[in-house]
């Protein structure tokens, strides 16, 4: 009989569901009978989602592990902080912590507040960043999935004006090499990569723009003599569509709502966020804090128990 993984649970932004969503997957049926849940959150946070839930004690399945460096300090309710801030990032730090010792085999991270990082004086933009740095990470993609779809990002957390910057040769390169390692984590041996194209008609030949013939087109290109099975660049208005019956495995987006729009029409309640490229395997939930309905026991946890069970699937290449 194989070992359960150890997968690990932080608790995210303590003003949102982060907590919430925790401990409801840590506690369903479809994690407990496949992991071992590890929870990394302050001791006092977790007392108030038990709380919340009515929920008297641990299973004696479900492990513990109080981040040292924080204890619970004030914090806002149901809005960023900075207390929130550095509650998150300690839980984070935490569980990274555990899976480069590899204490545990995974870890799913809870949303966080980008403006509560902020506010906590830490200078990362967001989950991605803050992982990366913390496995001395350099080259690193952001990845969903969510039904049939799966997209990987070029740029991330960025205005569009500063995305379309971004976008040059290399960096849409490294995306299409990141894209054949995301789909090996799957099992996918040799996958179908479509890349987008940035403007509208794939830039009509340079009339709408000339990303596509100056950085797209030459990455794919080098991608193609690398061996890779990649297309592109594609039109965006009918390349998700394809891929959405099944004629592409994997689609690198030029930007963050290039990709997250049509993922999240199709399934928001369930996608999965993945960060390609760490010495960890780290999924997601594909949502924020939620901070409008947070701590009053309405948070859905599917996408949470989704990332946790697509974190025990997958293998680092």
């Amino acid at each position: 009989m194989s070992r359960k993984k150890k997968i690990a649970f932080t608790s995210g932004d303590p003003a949102g569901i982060g907590p919430e969503i925790m401990l409801r997957a840590a506690l369903s049926d479809d994690i407990r009978s496949s992991m071992s849940p590890v929870l990394v959150c302050d001791s006092a946070v977790l007392q108030m989602a038990m709380n919340l839930l009515s929920v008297a004690e641990l299973p004696q399945d479900i492990s513990l592990i109080h981040p040292d460096s924080i204890n619970l300090i004030e914090i806002a309710q149901n809005k960023p902080s900075s207390g929130g801030g550095a509650i998150a990032a300690g839980s984070i730090r935490k569980a990274v912590e555990l899976a480069m010792n590899k204490e545990v085999d995974a870890i799913v991270t809870a949303p966080i507040s980008k403006e509560s990082l902020h506010l906590a004086g830490l200078p990362w933009p967001g989950h991605t960043e803050m992982l990366a740095e913390l496995t001395c990470t350099k080259d690193f993609a952001m990845m969903l999935t969510g039904g049939p779809l799966r997209v990987i990002l070029v740029t991330i957390h960025e205005s569009l004006l500063n995305a379309v910057r971004m976008i040059n040769s290399e960096a849409v390169f490294k995306t299409i090499n990141m894209a054949q390692r995301a789909c090996k984590m799957f099992g996918i041996d040799a996958p179908r990569i479509a890349v987008a194209a940035l403007n509208p008609h794939a830039g009509e030949s340079g009339m709408f723009g000339n990303e596509e013939q100056e950085h797209i087109l030459p990455a794919v290109s080098r991608a193609k003599e690398a061996g890779y099975n990649v297309s592109g660049p594609l039109p965006a208005d009918t390349l998700f569509h394809k891929a959405y019956r099944g004629d592409f495995d994997i689609i690198v987006c030029m930007y963050h709502d290039q990709g997250l729009i049509p993922l999240k029409m199709i399934a928001f309640d369930t996608g999965v966020n993945i960060t390609v490229g760490l010495p960890i395997i780290r999924t997601s939930p594909d949502h924020g804090t939620a901070f409008d309905i947070a701590w009053t026991a309405k948070a859905d946890p599917s996408s949470m128990i989704e990332a946790a069970l697509t974190a025990s699937r997958l293998k680092i290449q």
